[in-house]
């Protein structure tokens, strides 16, 4: 595990998903402590808008290594 966070693009990608699971946790506790309060739509548009961001997030990485010659 080490070995994989001391480069750059597995430090990257190890940010990238504890963005996920921050969001995942943080969409749960909201959703108990105030059920009623996330609709469908605002779910949708909160969804949409952080997979949108995760997506640029993810190519940006993948540009990254290609400019590093790695190879995806």
């Amino acid at each position: 595990m080490r070995e994989y966070l001391e480069s750059d693009i597995g430090f990257y990608y190890a940010v990238g998903v504890f963005m996920i699971a921050v969001y995942v946790v943080g969409m749960v506790a909201f959703a108990v402590i105030s059920p009623g309060s996330v609709g469908t739509v605002e779910l949708v548009g909160l969804s949409g808008g952080f997979l949108l961001f995760m997506l640029v997030y993810f190519i940006s990485i993948s540009v990254q290594r290609l400019e590093d010659g790695d190879g995806i």
